[in-house]
């Protein structure tokens, strides 16, 4: 047996979660890659728990830590488009 962890799988899919603007719909998630169908579920998934949050309402926050944990379990990768510069320490 060998001590080093097994090697990551690549992604299956990318998504881009991008902020629109304060006038609903306020997202997009946009894909470069990956298997349509296990994609657009995502979306379904993404757009239900975010479709009225703006990024800085309190619940924002608590929504975007499950679509994280979401992707990671569906191996995409993913990125956040807010529009602005985000701190990486919050």
């Amino acid at each position: 047996m060998s001590d080093a962890a097994p090697a990551a799988e690549p992604p299956r899919a990318h998504a881009r979660i991008v902020y629109l603007g304060p006038v609903a719909p306020h997202w997009e998630v946009q894909s470069d890659f990956g298997d349509r169908q296990l994609v657009e579920e995502f979306r379904r998934r993404v757009m239900a728990r975010l479709v009225l949050l703006p990024p800085h309402d309190p619940q924002f926050r608590r929504n975007r830590e499950r679509v994280v944990r979401d992707a990671e379990r569906e191996n995409i990768l993913l990125e956040w488009d807010l529009g602005y510069p985000e701190d990486d320490n919050a």
